[in-house]
C-alpha cells in the first residue's frame, strides 16, 4: 500500500476579480498516511487555501491533488462531494455546531446525511464522543459547553463518517492555551487512532506536536 495518502504538484491558485491576486503558487507536498502535519505561515499567504485544496472544497488553477492514486481535480462535482463526505472530514476555527441539537446529535447529523441507518449513527456517535472524552455530555446543547469542548464536539462530528483525514483550519484559534493543550491531547489520541491530520495553525503549541512542518510564505512552500 502506498504510503503518501495526499500528494500535491505544482499546486496554484490564482484569483481574479479585477485584481490579480497569487494566493499559491507551484506547492509540491506530500503527506504520509496516518501523520499529524502542520501548514504554518502569516495570515493571508495561502495556509487555509491550501487546506481547501488539498481537502476539495475549492478548485486549482492549476497544478493537481492527489488522494492516493486519485486525481482529485480531474474527479467531477458529484463524485467530489460524496469522496468529501466518505474521506474527508473538517473542523473550522468557528466550530459550525447546530444550537438546537444536542452534542450527540450534531454528531449524528453527518452521518444521517450519508445514509447511516439511525442505530448505527447512536452506536457510532457515543464511540467517537468517548475518543474525545464528551461521552458524558451527549445530551446537552452546545451552549452548555466551553470552547474547548465545543471544538472537539466539532472533531467527533468531522470523525462522523470514519474519514481516512481530518483537516483542521485554526482548531484552537478561539481558545484559551488550557483549552489548547486539552484539544491537542485529544487531537492526539484521535492521530494515534490511526487518523491522519493536517492543522493550519499559528499555535507554537500546535506545531510541538507535529511530525512535519510545512511553511507558506507568499503564496509558496518555504520548507517540509
Amino acid at each position: 500500500m502506498n504510503d503518501l495518502i495526499i500528494r500535491t504538484e505544482k499546486l496554484t491558485k490564482i484569483y481574479e476579480d479585477g485584481y490579480r491576486t497569487v494566493a499559491l503558487q507551484d506547492i509540491d507536498l506530500t503527506i504520509a498516511r496516518g501523520s499529524l502535519s502542520c501548514i504554518m505561515g502569516p495570515s493571508g499567504h495561502g495556509k487555509s487555501t491550501l487546506l481547501h485544496l488539498i481537502g476539495g472544497l475549492d478548485r486549482p488553477t492549476s497544478g493537481r491533488v492527489y488522494l492516493e492514486d486519485m486525481d482529485l481535480t480531474s474527479v467531477g462535482s458529484s463524485k467530489l462531494a460524496v469522496l468529501r463526505c466518505r474521506r474527508i472530514g473538517f473542523v473550522f476555527q468557528f466550530f459550525n455546531l447546530l444550537p438546537v441539537l444536542t452534542v450527540l446529535e450534531n454528531v449524528e447529523v453527518s452521518m444521517m446525511l450519508a445514509g447511516v441507518p439511525q442505530k448505527e449513527q447512536r452506536e457510532r456517535a457515543i464511540e467517537i464522543l468517548r475518543l474525545v472524552g464528551l461521552e458524558e455530555k451527549c445530551h446537552v446543547k452546545p451552549n452548555q459547553l466551553s470552547g474547548g469542548q465545543r471544538q472537539r464536539v466539532a472533531i467527533a462530528r468531522a470523525m462522523a463518517n470514519n474519514p481516512d483525514i481530518l483537516l483542521m483550519d485554526e482548531p484552537t484559534g478561539n481558545l484559551d492555551s488550557k483549552s489548547e493543550q486539552e484539544l491537542l491531547t485529544h487531537i492526539h489520541k484521535v492521530n494515534q487512532n490511526g487518523k491522519t491530520i493536517v492543522i493550519v495553525t499559528h499555535s507554537q503549541m500546535v506545531a510541538a506536536v507535529a511530525q512535519r512542518i510545512f511553511l507558506i510564505r507568499d503564496g509558496r512552500l518555504e520548507n517540509s
